[in-house]
């Protein structure tokens, strides 16, 4: 007997999509198969696992954000009261920083893409959680706290999910009175 079929079986959940990681891309790919399926009167089951204790708990803390992509997505988020982008960028400053200090190149010599104007300085944590609460609002299930330890593949090698680590594991690497199996989670995509 092998030491995995020794720890028992693990509970299973069918669903149509899942999405390992609940940060600004894994949201918004949930956010928009929601909206798509939604536009086409479909129903689309869609699971987010985040390895973090809560959304956007494990996140780079801050950034500057285009907001193209956020206008396509969700096409209102200038109108809303609680939207976490509400500090535009007003000046970009470029150094060249040597050891008797630092020296400030014109903009002008600097390419268009690192022209920030019209983007945003962002807590990418406060995002993440507003995209969740998007996700969420439109149906999307989302599970903090659980890593994806595991890729399940079918016999021919296909992708068909992930699974959850087992918990209640010992300093010794074996199971204790508290162990409980991960979660298979599969997904048709």
């Amino acid at each position: 007997m092998s030491e995995q079929e020794a720890l028992g079986e693990r509970e299973s959940m069918d669903v149509d999509v899942v999405i390992v990681g609940a940060g600004p891309a894994g949201l918004a790919a949930a956010i928009r198969l929601k909206q798509i399926a939604n536009e086409k009167g479909e129903e689309l089951s869609i699971v987010v696992l985040e390895k973090g204790s809560e959304v956007g708990a494990h996140i780079l803390s801050g950034a500057v954000i285009d907001p193209i992509a956020l206008d396509k997505l969700l096409p209102d988020w200038r109108e809303e009261e609680n939207t976490p982008l509400k500090t535009p960028v007003t000046a970009d400053h470029f150094l060249v920083l040597g050891p008797a200090g630092s020296m400030r190149l014109p903009n002008m010599f600097m390419p268009k893409l690192m022209n920030n104007h019209g983007n945003y300085i962002v807590s990418l944590g406060n995002v993440c959680r507003w995209l969740a609460e998007k996700a969420e609002a439109l149906g999307v299930e989302i599970y903090p706290g659980f890593a994806a330890a595991e890729v399940l593949y079918d016999d021919e090698g296909k992708v068909v999910g992930v699974a959850t680590g087992d918990m209640g594991i010992g300093r010794d690497g074996k199971p204790n009175a508290m162990f409980t199996r991960g979660m298979e989670l599969r997904g048709k995509y």
